[in-house]
């Protein structure tokens, strides 16, 4: 359950944060004409990405399947979490330069060229969820995910009504650190699978071996608890950094709010 709540929590809110600068963008450059187009590419990725769960989900029956997409996402969500913890800083400014660009088009191009580009930045959270959900095997995954959309929604509407008290940044570095951790589990599960199927050299005493750190074996079960601690602990390490350094600095210097307010990751 803590797992489903962790990933459906941080995309939610990052797929809110997304729209709130297609939104903003829309807005403040006085093309309200083009606001549909966002609001039918969000309905759009919806589907697209249901649908992709479900194609996924029909086709995950056996082992090698699991496997196979457990590396899958690995690869994909992995290398994402890394790159846009890099290059997050940017990414409202490169979003808002690609907007620029297409809203400059005529008409009817520029409704199309709003739509297919929030179908793609919202379509590209809802699939990172989707391999991530799939990779959790947890009897509770749905409530896990249902207060993962209540958590989304409420730091959103906090975001929105109280941006200059929530560290964004801080908040997608933690999250990031908890999805890098869980794609641990996932290749360790993978590599079970594989030897489940039978694929690996000696498969049989490969799959013994791995079964304690599966998602129901006995130290799997302990790793949403070990995750959580490593997060709590680089954070509270994060924040002893942050008020040495606002005390190097004498408490005078320019505030990181704005940024945060901004920030998309």
């Amino acid at each position: 359950m803590l797992q489903a709540f962790i990933v459906v929590f941080r995309e939610g809110f990052e797929s809110f944060l997304i729209v709130g600068v297609i939104l903003a963008y829309l807005r403040r450059s006085g093309q309200h004409q083009l606001v549909p187009a966002m609001y039918w590419g969000i309905g759009a990725s919806l589907i697209a990405s249901a649908g992709f769960g479900y194609m996924l989900n029909k086709g995950i029956n056996e082992a090698f399947w699991e496997g196979l997409f457990g590396v899958v996402t690995i690869i994909l969500v992995g290398s994402l979490v890394i790159h846009m913890w890099r290059a997050g800083a940017h990414m409202k400014r490169e979003m808002e330069s690609k907007l620029s660009r297409i809203s400059a088009k005529s008409s009817g191009w520029a409704f199309a060229g709003v739509f297919l580009f929030t179908v793609v930045m919202i379509t590209k959270e809802g699939m990172e969820t989707v391999l991530m959900l799939l990779q959790i095997h947890e009897a509770r995954i749905i409530t896990g995910v249902v207060l993962g959309v209540i958590g989304a929604t409420a730091i959103s509407l906090g975001w929105v009504n109280f941006g200059h008290l929530i560290n964004v940044r801080r908040f997608f570095q933690v999250t990031a650190i908890f999805l890098l951790l869980f794609m641990v589990q996932i290749a360790i599960y993978s590599f079970h699978e594989f030897s489940e199927a039978g694929i690996l050299p000696n498969s049989a005493a490969l799959h013994d071996a791995t079964e304690a750190f599966s998602p129901e074996g006995i130290y799997g079960k302990w790793f949403s608890v070990i995750a959580i601690g490593a997060c709590g602990v680089w954070l509270a390490g994060a924040y002893i950094n942050d008020t040495l350094k606002k005390k190097g600095q004498g408490g005078v210097g320019p505030s990181s709010h704005a940024t945060n307010r901004m920030a998309v990751r």
